[in-house]
């Protein structure tokens, strides 16, 4: 299993910190049922934070053109229409994908394209669940230009996650295989779609990152 780049450190550091608790509980506290459970914690905490970091290799292997794949994997917690005021300044189809600490929490290009926006917000950190999440929360927002067509995708912060990391750029070519970011211990990705998008997921359905349909944007008019 490969392991994302962004935990690379943090698995290395990690086991340092882990032997520093766990050698003087084994030296200076008997009976030996306590430096055991101190270890037998210590070994389930670093089995979790290594499978936090997992970071499968995806292709996506269906129709690309006017198609729209999940960014990550979670489960769908919103659909509906709403405002957007940052990139799009207009009405969207917002659908949003909520990763638990037991998701694959690398974050993929939803389409193909070209990235057209990027910007980071400072905020709070309420739970991802919120609807208020998307507006006040820490998150990152990307716009990309697709088939000739906008959509924004939101990174958000929830309240165990403390960072985003974004590796988008205005100019960048936005590429489905390709990681857009990474969102360190939960949180939840919004896309937002052209209101004439059709859905093709539903609420609570699980998804998968690079992987899932859940739109196909209806194809723009030539003129």
């Amino acid at each position: 299993m490969k392991i994302h780049r962004e935990g690379t450190n943090i698995l290395i550091l990690l086991p340092i910190v882990l032997l520093a608790v766990n050698v003087p509980v084994w030296l200076f506290m008997p009976p030996v049922w306590i430096p055991s459970v101190c270890t037998a914690i210590s070994l389930v905490v670093y089995l979790f934070v290594f499978n936090f970091f997992r970071c499968p290799k995806r292709n996506y292997k269906g129709e690309r053109r006017d198609m729209v794949v999940s960014s990550v994997d979670g489960r769908v917690v919103a659909i509906e229409k709403v405002f957007e005021d940052e990139y799009l300044h207009s009405e969207a189809i917002m659908l949003s994908v909520f990763m638990s600490p037991l998701n694959v929490h690398a974050n993929w290009y939803p389409v193909d394209g070209e990235v057209e926006y990027v910007r980071h917000h400072r905020g709070r950190f309420l739970s991802a669940y919120l609807p208020k999440a998307s507006t006040d929360n820490e998150r990152s927002t990307v716009g990309i230009v697709t088939c000739g067509q906008r959509i924004t995708v939101r990174q958000i912060a929830g309240a165990m996650a403390r960072r985003i990391v974004t590796y988008a750029r205005r100019g960048y070519k936005a590429d489905i295989d390709d990681h857009l970011g990474f969102i360190k211990f939960g949180s939840r990705v919004d896309l937002y779609l052209p209101v004439d998008a059709e859905i093709l997921v539903g609420m609570k359905q699980n998804v998968k990152g690079g992987v899932t349909p859940v739109a196909r944007l209806k194809p723009k008019q030539k003129k």
